[in-house]
Formats: C-alpha cells, sequence, structure tokens
C-alpha cells in the first residue's frame, strides 16, 4: 500500500503553488468573475493587488473554499488537495479562517 506523504513547503515553494492558482482562476471564464466579486478586486488591479501581503493566501483561500474548484484546480495541477491547505499555511495571512461555499 502506497502512503501519500505531505510535503513541506518552503514560502517560495507556497508562492509557486499559489501564483499556479492564480493562473488557473484567471484563465476560467466562470471563475474569474466569482473570484473578483467574492474579493472585490477589479481585474486592471490583480497585477497591483497581488503585490499585497495575504493576496496569494486569498488566491489559496478561494480554492479551498469550494470543494469542486478546489478538486479541478488539483486535478488540473497533480497537487492534492491536502498540499493546497499546507502551502497557504506558509504564507503571510494564510491561516485556516478561510469561508466555505456551496
Amino acid at each position: 500500500m502506497k502512503v501519500a506523504m505531505m510535503q513541506q513547503f518552503s514560502t517560495e515553494g507556497a508562492e509557486a503553488i499559489a501564483i499556479q492558482a492564480l493562473g488557473f482562476v484567471a484563465s476560467d471564464p466562470e471563475l474569474l468573475p466569482r473570484f473578483l466579486s467574492i474579493t472585490g478586486i477589479e481585474a486592471s488591479a490583480i497585477r497591483q493587488a497581488a503585490q499585497e501581503p495575504g493576496f496569494l493566501a486569498g488566491v489559496l483561500q478561494f480554492l479551498l473554499a469550494h470543494e469542486p474548484t478546489l478538486l479541478s484546480f488539483c486535478e488540473a495541477s497533480g497537487i492534492a488537495p491536502g498540499e493546497i491547505a499546507k502551502a497557504l499555511r506558509q504564507l503571510p495571512l494564510g491561516d485556516d479562517s478561510h469561508q466555505t461555499s456551496i
């Protein structure tokens, strides 16, 4: 039986996952408007917002708050769902206080 090991993330590794997740969200015509609506960020301000502490954590929290979105990203990226939560905790403001939606 194969046991999946949880990987240790550096801040840089966690940022790389969050940037990959942002690309995933930005490329989806249904997810991007939802992300922008939930965060209150204008599409033209994403680059500026990405420089703020907590933005990348917010991207991962967005994924974790909606299981179908999380699973879709994980399937596309090959990253296990538990790894997303672990990466989140390595980012500034990356605690587990995200809210869930249906």
